[in-house]
């Protein structure tokens, strides 16, 4: 694991709080309180052996969570483990990282993005249609610096994202377009003013993270000239996948 993974690792979790975090043994354990898997898997903190799965899923079914393991580059030997032990993989996601200035060069188009906290009803209501509701809403509350960006298109709301700063880096999460304002640069202005925004907060790089599944967003972060930093995937027990 190369210390640029780590940091990126370390400014999602800065980013994209936990309500808590834990060490157990060799785990560092959260309580998503609703927010996710991002917020809720367990990570691997030291060196374990087969029978510390256990202790782990104990902890994490003790506040109601679904046992889920975050397997970061270097977990190779957890994420061959939990594979024997009936854990699927669900959710390969990229993390992505670029110079701030990328985003910066161009002014936004008048009236077109607005960095708003506390956010306004309508950014709740598009969030709400990408299935991000007050739970991840409380996610981005806990966050220490931090900004909605609200989109309009056409003269009507188009889109939403959240942008916090952890460690000088940017990362933009959650980013929502509605369905009728999609295919017309709504989310590359919205990346664009969550970047504006951080670099007067002092960031010096932005950072965004996609499931390798979503081809379009993907597509949109390599155009826009982020580099492939790193990656992460989960693994949860294959009877659990649908448990809530």
């Amino acid at each position: 694991m190369t210390s640029d993974v780590q940091q990126l690792y370390d400014v999602v979790e800065g980013t994209w709080p936990p309500a808590r975090v834990w060490s157990d043994g060799p785990w560092t354990l959260r309580d998503g309180a609703g927010g996710g898997k991002r917020v809720s898997a367990a990570t691997a903190s030291g060196d374990f052996v087969d029978g510390d799965i256990a202790l782990a899923e104990a902890a994490m079914r003790e506040i109601g969570q679904t046992p889920l393991f975050m397997i970061r580059e270097g977990d190779g030997a957890l994420d061959a483990l939990l594979a024997t032990r009936g854990y699927d993989l669900i959710d390969e996601v990229v993390l992505y990282k670029a110079p701030i200035e990328i985003l910066t060069d161009l002014p936004i188009p008048r009236v077109t993005c607005f960095p708003i906290w506390e956010p306004l009803a309508i950014m709740s209501e598009i969030w709400a249609q990408g299935d991000i509701g007050p739970a991840r809403l409380d996610v981005m509350g806990r966050a220490k610096t931090k900004t909605g960006v609200l989109a309009r298109w056409n003269e009507k709301p188009a889109g939403v994202a959240f942008a916090g700063i952890h460690d000088g880096v940017a990362m933009v999460h959650a980013v929502e377009v509605l369905p009728h304002q999609r295919k017309q640069g709504v989310a590359q202005w919205l990346m664009r003013a969550a970047a504006i925004w951080a670099e007067k907060q002092g960031a010096t790089e932005i950072a965004v993270l996609c499931v390798t599944a979503n081809k379009p967003a993907n597509a949109l972060y390599t155009k826009l000239g982020f580099a492939r930093a790193g990656t992460y995937h989960y693994r949860i027990l294959s009877d659990q996948r649908n448990a809530p």
